[in-house]
């Protein structure tokens, strides 16, 4: 037995982190992993949490009792703790984490101190293009998740008409890139070596993916079985489409 306490999915947006994050839930027994501190603010962390404002509460008394409620949430009585941590969340949580543990001096050591013994996983989606045109069109439909049965997951905004917008999925794409980036050099900095994990692979076998989770958290890799992925892909013709004009663009610009 292993004995983590935690594990912390480390990426980006439309790497497949919905789907993983479904997946370990569905096991019952990889508690309840999401996004507990996505927004880089303290006063979305409260409200999404439900905890109440204590006037005149220092600052490290508030976190403390984020924290703890973000730990309630993410574990649901399985015992171990799940989060997803966005890299675009990243800075602003850590700043945060060394308010809260001011007596360690690493990320990895305050990370532990907050969650405990924790794995890290690291998920992306290794082609950027399809990556950010899946984030464009996510944006532009309002519609970021839909289950398997066609029903609606996640809204975000009413739809609109979808346009190809070359500027924007370059931004993505470039945005992206940075991400793994960062994610790769602070786990080098960190001296932590991730359980690594491809959109591709995830995408692939979900099952086979979610056993090799549960087999590095050493829990039993038979939870897996049973289980479905609960969420659809949303790439469509568009989707195709749009990513083929944009690798004929950068062709383009690499040739001239």
């Amino acid at each position: 037995m292993i004995g983590y306490s935690s594990y912390i999915l480390c990426t980006s947006p439309r790497s497949g982190s919905t789907l993983l994050c479904k997946l370990l839930v569905a096991t019952g027994v990889s508690g309840h992993p999401g996004s507990y501190f996505h927004e880089p603010s303290q006063e979305d962390w409260l409200e999404d949490l439900n905890v109440d404002v204590v006037p005149g509460e220092n600052e490290q008394a508030t976190l403390r009792r984020i924290f703890a409620a973000a730990i309630e949430k993410g574990t649901r009585g399985k015992g171990l703790f799940g989060l997803r941590l966005q890299r675009h969340s990243f800075d602003f949580f850590m700043k945060q984490l060394a308010i809260l543990q001011p007596a360690h001096e690493s990320d990895l050591t305050r990370l532990e101190a907050a969650f405990g013994k924790t794995l890290f996983i690291h998920l992306t989606r290794a082609d950027k293009v399809d990556q950010a045109v899946s984030f464009v069109r996510a944006e532009q439909s309002g519609l970021w998740h839909r289950a398997p049965d066609g029903t609606e997951l996640e809204r975000l905004s009413e739809p609109r008409e979808l346009q190809y917008d070359a500027a924007e999925i370059r931004a993505c794409h470039d945005r992206f890139t940075r991400f793994d980036r960062d994610w790769q050099a602070w786990f080098e900095i960190q001296g932590i070596s991730p359980l690594r994990i491809t959109y591709d692979a995830l995408s692939a076998d979900p099952q086979g993916t979610l056993r090799l989770v549960l087999q590095r958290l050493g829990l039993e890799a038979s939870a897996a079985e049973g289980v479905v992925p609960g969420v659809a892909k949303l790439a469509d013709a568009t989707n195709a489409d749009w990513v083929s004009r944009f690798r004929a663009e950068l062709e383009i610009d690499s040739a001239s």
